[in-house]
């Protein structure tokens, strides 16, 4: 199962899970993306659901009885200082970022445990904290490694594993519209591409449960 699998890291990680010959689920939004995602990789099937939603997440659970692995890619990042930001932009983020996530966790949490699967949570670049107009952001970035480390430590007795992977300056039209907020310049070849983090999402899921990274930084060799 792969949330926000029509963007630019979920796409290229239903693309690996599937090129590896795993079944994906790709869970998102927009309809018209996720069915041109199924039609392009053989074995994967949509789930449309809003993360901002109570049942959105809730859904995810219904009638599915072993989840090998549960890949949380979905992801908003307005642009804002404190001040600017308001009530209904502070709960999209945290719904979409947070609330979501945890939500479909939960859902999904028995089905994890029978398959004693894997959850990985794609987090912020490493050292992203405290960064002014984007608090809402990295506020959420936050309480998902909190979830995720919280979620490690409980779930450990059900064989449960859990790792949080934080790619640096990734090639996507999100962070191309991140750095144009901040007037900041873009150059895609300075960034990591999706196709590389979808490979170490893939390759930490297919670690032995024996000894399993608990946290990946994707790093670059750019500056």
């Amino acid at each position: 199962m792969v949330t926000g699998a029509t963007g630019g890291i979920g796409s290229a990680v239903v693309a690996e899970l599937a090129r590896r010959g795993h079944p994906v689920t790709a869970a998102g939004r927009d309809g018209e993306r996720l069915r041109r995602l199924c039609d392009h990789h053989q074995g994967v099937t949509a789930a449309r659901i809003d993360l901002r939603e109570p049942e959105g997440p809730a859904a995810l659970g219904a009638g599915r009885e072993r989840v090998a692995a549960l890949v949380h890619c979905a992801g908003v990042a307005p642009v804002a200082g404190v001040a600017e930001t308001s009530w209904h932009t502070w709960s999209d983020v945290l719904a979409v970022n947070l609330v979501g996530p945890a939500e479909a966790t939960r859902a999904l949490l028995p089905a994890l445990r029978a398959a004693r699967g894997h959850v990985v949570f794609v987090n912020a670049a490493p050292g992203v904290h405290g960064v002014p107009r984007w608090s809402a952001y990295t506020a959420s970035k936050a309480g998902l490694r909190e979830l995720a480390d919280a979620l490690r430590a409980e779930e450990a007795a059900h064989g449960v594993r859990v790792t949080s992977v934080y790619p640096r300056g990734t090639d996507t039209a999100l962070l191309r519209a991140v750095r144009a907020a901040f007037g900041r310049d873009f150059d895609p070849a300075a960034c990591v591409r999706p196709a590389t983090v979808a490979a170490v999402v893939a390759d930490t899921i297919a670690a032995p449960p024996d000894g399993y990274p608990t946290e990946v930084v994707v790093s670059s060799p750019h500056p």
